[in-house]
């Protein structure tokens, strides 16, 4: 434990940097500098090239760009086509979209066949790996498990520095098999350890998908329902990937490019996708809606929950930071079509879950959103719930907890990730390194006995 006057001195030394740091905000238009990598429009700047996915929210009328509905593409392949056809035909998709990210094709039955038997064996980790890593320290962040146990795994590695392409590869399908393990493991032990539950070691079943392998280790009983595997599988295949310019796989780009290890970077990827402003962002929609529920008497009353969504902009309810989350995306403006797509789905898990007046709630909250954003905020682009709007709802729906919303995401995103991964590899031609502009002037050295 640290000494009192320890933490007094780190307040005042938190107050000098606090001072020191702070850059007059009319120096970043001086120095044109588009903070966050994006210009006064919202438009990111182009970093690189990518074959692995494409994002459209725009279009071109009459030489102007206007926003338009959101698309997204897989290598080239519209999402909404991908989870049609998996629908239509009622398989498991998770598999065969990671094959189409890493390969860039897709499969036919004999590839799909043995990239699923390639993906089985790999679910499995070192012996003792489990009790020696994972149910050591216990943490209630799932993410600082992840990453904890994704290093480790490098200690398991011979060739763990080795980053030629077909080593990478086996790493990436290796940690794309046993991140579920790592996860759910990761849960149970600080279940056990921290919440005095019970502890729950299933082992993954070679012959099942992924989304039907992660609630059987997930639940005591290993039982599911075909609709809720189904619907986790397409939670799964919508946050594969997202375009490339996401700040997650932007850091798998940055630290590719360094020439380090396969674990080092998808460690740093991790620690990306865990802020609340980007992997976070679905458990702060469903806190937001637990508040909601605490204020506004009736839920079905328009007039309330707008009254709610109003004081959430005014920084007068739940964490105050002016945000409805859930809303808006840094792309899309008229919709975001994993949002669109999810919605098909909750609707039909809600009605098995009896949570249809939740749902109902959700659907309100979805177009009065954007209607008090754009009364009470002046808008560049339009403003559409994004994908975790709902996520978190169906997260809970199929009672996984919390904890567990940001490793899902991890859990489906670690496959764009090895794909930008393996691309940044082939095409690596200088190490990314952006500019920064010193706005510090000289100053005179004085001795420390004149200071």
């Amino acid at each position: 434990m640290q000494s009192r006057d320890f933490q007094v001195n780190i307040n005042r030394w938190a107050t000098i940097c606090e001072n020191a740091e702070k850059i007059d905000p009319q120096l970043f238009d001086e120095y044109e500098v588009k903070r966050g990598l994006r210009d006064k429009n919202g438009n990111g700047v182009v970093a690189g090239l990518t074959k692995v996915s494409k994002i459209e929210a725009h279009k071109i009328v009459d030489g102007q760009k206007v926003p338009a509905e959101g698309r997204l593409f897989y290598r080239g392949y519209n999402i909404y086509d991908i989870i049609d056809d998996l629908v239509a035909h009622h398989r498991f998709g998770f598999e065969e979209i990671t094959y189409l990210l890493l390969f860039g094709e897709l499969p036919d039955e004999t590839e799909l066949a043995a990239f699923k038997e390639s993906l089985g064996h790999c679910r499995t980790l070192p012996t003792n790996f489990v009790r020696d890593v994972v149910m050591k320290a216990p943490t209630h962040d799932m993410m600082i498990s992840l990453s904890k146990s994704i290093l480790t795994l490098a200690s398991y590695d011979e060739a763990a520095w080795d980053i030629s392409v077909p080593n990478v590869l086996r790493q990436c399908m290796q940690l794309i098999s046993v991140m579920p393990m790592l996860s759910v493991y990761g849960y149970h032990a600080y279940n056990h350890y921290e919440r005095n539950g019970s502890m729950y070691i299933h082992r993954p079943d070679e012959n099942l998908s992924t989304a039907e392998n992660l609630l059987r280790m997930l639940r005591p009983d290993m039982q599911y329902s075909e609709i809720e595997a189904k619907v986790l599988d397409l939670a799964l295949i919508l946050h594969m990937e997202h375009g490339g310019g996401n700040n997650s796989t932007f850091t798998t780009r940055v630290v590719t490019s360094s020439g380090s290890d396969t674990y080092s970077v998808v460690s740093a990827a991790l620690a990306s996708l865990k802020g609340p402003k980007h992997g976070g962002a679905n458990i702060k929609v469903v806190e937001m809606m637990e508040d909601l529920k605490k204020e506004v008497k009736d839920l079905k009353d328009r007039d309330e929950v707008a009254w709610y969504l109003d004081r959430l902009l005014a920084k007068e309810a739940f964490d105050r930071k002016g945000l409805i989350y859930g809303m808006g995306h840094a792309v899309y403006s008229k919709s975001d079509p994993r949002a669109e797509i999810f919605k098909r789905f909750v609707k039909q898990l809600s009605e098995e879950k009896g949570r249809t007046d939740e749902f109902e709630l959700y659907s309100m909250i979805e177009t009065l959103g954007p209607e008090r954003i754009r009364a009470k905020r002046r808008m560049y682009k339009g403003v559409s719930a994004n994908v975790d709007f709902y996520s978190g709802f169906v997260y809970s729906m199929l009672d996984i907890p919390s904890e567990l919303f940001t490793p899902i995401f991890a859990i489906a995103r670690i496959v764009g990730w090895s794909a930008h991964r393996i691309e940044e590899l082939i095409n690596m031609d200088k190490i990314i390194r952006p500019a920064y502009t010193s706005v510090m002037g000289e100053r005179e050295y004085l001795p420390l006995e004149k200071r």
